[in-house]
This record gives C-alpha cells, structure tokens and sequence, in this order.
C-alpha cells in the first residue's frame, strides 16, 4: 500500500480527488478494481476509481456536507488497497450552489438557488482545434447561456467532417479499437473542458452515446459500452455542473433496444454517487420519461411548426420539468431543422415558457469555414441569444422564480404565478389592443412587452376589474400583470 496524493481541505461540491501509483503493466483498466468510502460520521458513499495511465489512479469525490471527511479506499492490487486519508469540506466558493436537481417541474441547485435553464447545443465543439475551443469558451463567457449540451464521443456528420485529434479508445478504425482500453488525454482534455465551463457557472449536458458515427463508436457492443459509460461516469461525476444525457436521438441507433438503454442507465446510476441529472433524448417517438431514473424530458420537436406548443400537455404526461433541447434552430442551411429565423427561434421560447418548460437555442448560419456553432462551436451571430436572455430575466422577476401555466385564452397562453405574476403571450398575432380581466379584488400594474424589441413599457401602475391594454399591431409582443403587494 502506498500513501494517496490527497488535498487537506476542499470546498462543499468542489472537486476532491485522491491519486494513487499503481501497476501499469498487464491492463490496468480491466484488470484493477478500485473504489472508496468516504464517510462524514453520518453517512457512507461509495466511489468507483479509474487509470489515468502512467501508472497512476484517481478516485474522485464531491463533498456536499461541509466538515470532517475520511476516505479508505478498496482494491483487488494490494498497492491501491486500504489507503486511507482525511480531509476538511470548508465552505462553497463564491456563486457555487451545488448540481442541479429536478424540483416538481423545474429546476433548484442544491442549496435552494432557482434554477432556469437557457440552453444551446455545441456537440462537437471538445473535438476541435484549440483555435475553436479557445473561441467557443470566450463566446459562452460573454453569452446568456448557463447550459451546454456537448457529445462525449466524436461527431461525423453534414458540416462535421474533420477527424478529431485524439480518440477515446487507442489504435485506430481501420485496425479495430481496443475497447479494452482507454485514451486518457481524450478524457483528459474533455474533463477540462468541463471544467472550464463549470468556472464559468454553465452546466455541461453531457451526451453519452449517439448515432452520427463513422468509427464505429455507436455499435460497440454491450460489454464495451458498459466500460466505456462506468469510466466515463467516474472521471466526471464529481464534477458539479454535469447533466447525463444517455443518447442524443437514442431512436437512430438501432442497434440498442430499450434494454440496453436501461442496463446502461443502471450503470450511471450505480457509478454516480453524487445523483446528477439524467435523460434520453429523441428523434422520432419518445422515451418513457416516466422511468424513474429519468429526472427530466430532454425534447427534440414533433411537428415542422409546433413543438412548444406542446409543453404544457407533456409537463402533465410525465411529472417532470420539460426541456426542449432541440427545436429547430436558427440558421440557413438547407435543413428545415437549421433554417429558422431569429424571430422564431424567440416566439418558439416564449411559448414554451408561458406553458412551463425551457426552450433551447442552436444556431446553423453557413459559413466558408464549415464552423457552424451547433456542431463546432466558435462564434455566433445570430439574433435569438440576446432575446433569450431578456426572457431570462422576465422569468426571473416572478415571485417563484420560474413560469407556470395558467389558464389561458384560446388564442393567447398565459403563464406565471397566479394572481401574483401573469404573461399573455401573443406570439404571432398582431392586435391593436388587448382587452385582460385583472385578478378579483386586486390593484395590478400592467406592462406592455415588446419580447423582440426587449423594452417593458408600464401602462398603468395601478388598475383592477378589466383593462383595455393599447398594442402596436405587430407580433411578439406579451402583456405581464403584476399585483400590487
């Protein structure tokens, strides 16, 4: 047994990591067994550790009690058995709340701080150059977006046609992977990214599997995919802005069936001792989201036009928080799922967020370079990411923090908080004034909201009964109600 490589202090959900020397020879990925206990005095958890080559181990931890912590690690190689250690969980870093949880239909961090996600789509960009990295990371720094969904494994796909540098598994296509074994740096440098993103308060939706593969990555077989999911899950888990997502479009791969889906499933769930968020998302037909290691529906659209629409049905359907991650993007490229307009991309997360859910940005505009953002990162340019950040804001200002449905009109939805904070979103039509009934008995300040043009105008600071509210006659436009405290 040989003394771990172990921090004396780390913050609440910080990242402790215990490193250890062990055998290299043989195969240390398949042939160590490793893992540790971590006890606070009150409780035990469990953590599976992985070879990060050169003869070094890693057990890595997320401490979510502040205090004494003890840690004895367990081995089947006697170097790596029985070490043990200390160490003090001191205080949060400054604007750290802890992983994201599902609470009813939308989202708190661990210590109670709402949640509202405004979410894009970079899959590919951990793949690029650093050129590309480097520019994905300082456009998300100066962006309205606090999630990321971003593939684990390589991409080959229209506008996505580069072989990445590294690869998860060492040799090559042509010679057949070693599934045995693992390409450390190809994880090293994702976990990085990680990381970064996490220091920037952005939660990392991390996509597991999908089907847009020319290496053979999506047809791997059971037992390869299993150890690829188990080391995966125990580099990154102690990381505390990491969302699961089992597949992006997992009904493309057929090759799995819903079995293998939900042995796959077991296997995060086992290997995550830290409970991060976990979905599947689709192509065609829906998953059951109402499995119970599903925390949430991650949504690709249903129909050419309507997708948010929806929200509110699905909410109900399922129990859960409802996040459309992709419905259509903003672009113009001779796809219909990348040629929507700014506008639109806006009216379609202004409608999901009336009727409860969370719409999510992409955006596909053509370039010389081929470096569009949905696939490669690097820069945006488009309209609809200042707009959603003014709706971030306006969801913001509820008194519960977030969006439910109410009862609405057949023409218009209306969400909120009842009686307190209510939006009528008017989408595509274009009145020239809007007749509202105000809540019974209550004095209301009554705001005009131009969601494209992102100004609130105040109509009135105090009115009750019905109020004839004046509109400019063009789309996008909402009215928020406010009640007098």
């Amino acid at each position: 047994m040989n003394q771990p490589a172990a921090p004396e202090t780390c913050t609440r959900w910080g990242v402790y990591e215990v490193a250890l020397h062990g055998p290299a020879d043989g195969n240390p990925f398949t042939d160590v067994d490793l893992a540790a206990v971590f006890d606070d005095g009150e409780r035990e958890m469990r953590v599976g550790g992985f070879y990060d080559g050169d003869g070094t181990y890693r057990i890595r931890f997320m401490p979510d009690t502040e205090g004494r912590w003890t840690f004895t690690t367990a081995s089947n190689v006697p170097a790596l058995d029985g070490a043990t250690g200390e160490f003090t969980c001191t205080a949060p870093a400054p604007g750290t709340h802890g992983p994201v949880r599902a609470e009813g239909f939308h989202f708190a961090h661990s210590d109670g701080t709402r949640y509202v996600p405004v979410g894009t789509t970079a899959y590919a960009w951990t793949h690029q150059v650093e050129r590309l990295r480097d520019q994905t990371r300082r456009t998300l720094a100066a962006g309205p977006f606090n999630k990321v969904r971003m593939c684990l494994l390589p991409k080959w796909y229209q506008y996505n046609h580069d072989e990445p540098e590294r690869y998860p598994f060492p040799s090559s296509a042509k010679d057949g992977w070693d599934t045995t074994r693992f390409d450390p740096a190809f994880f090293q440098r994702f976990e990085q990214e990680v990381a970064a993103l996490q220091d920037m308060a952005i939660e990392a939706d991390v996509i597991l599997l999908h089907p847009y593969d020319r290496w053979g990555f999506a047809d791997l077989g059971a037992e390869a995919d299993d150890r690829l999911i188990r080391y995966t899950v125990r580099r990154l888990a102690a990381y505390a802005n990491v969302w699961w997502s089992m597949a992006n479009e997992y009904d493309m791969m057929g090759a799995k069936t819903e079995d293998d889906w939900e042995r796959l499933a077991t296997v995060v769930t086992e290997e995550d001792p830290h409970g991060h968020l976990n979905s599947i998302h689709n192509c065609g037909p829906f998953y059951d989201y109402a499995k119970p290691w599903i925390t949430h529906a991650s949504i690709q659209r249903q129909d050419a036009y309507r997708t948010a629409e929806f929200t509110d049905e699905w909410r109900e359907r399922w129990g859960k928080p409802v996040v459309i991650d992709e419905c259509a993007y903003e672009g113009d490229i001779d796809q219909g799922w990348g040629n929507i307009s700014g506008e639109e991309l806006t009216r379609r997360c202004w409608e999901g967020a009336v009727r409860g859910g969370y719409v999510a940005h992409g955006e596909t505009y053509l370039n010389d370079a081929e470096e569009l953002w949905w696939s490669k990162g690097g820069a945006l340019v488009g309209t609809s990411p200042a707009r959603m950040a003014f709706l971030r804001e306006v969801i913001a200002a509820s008194p519960t923090g977030v969006l439910d449905p109410l009862p609405s009109n057949w023409d218009a939805p209306v969400g909120g908080a009842a009686g307190e904070y209510e939006i009528t979103y008017l989408g595509f039509s274009r009145p020239r004034f809007r007749e509202l009934k105000l809540p019974e008995g209550k004095r209301c300040a009554v705001d005009v909201i131009d969601t494209w043009n992102m100004t609130v105008e105040r109509l009135t600071d105090s009115a009750e009964g019905t109020v004839r509210v004046p509109l400019p006659g063009r789309q996008h436009m909402a009215i928020r109600v406010l009640t007098e405290k």
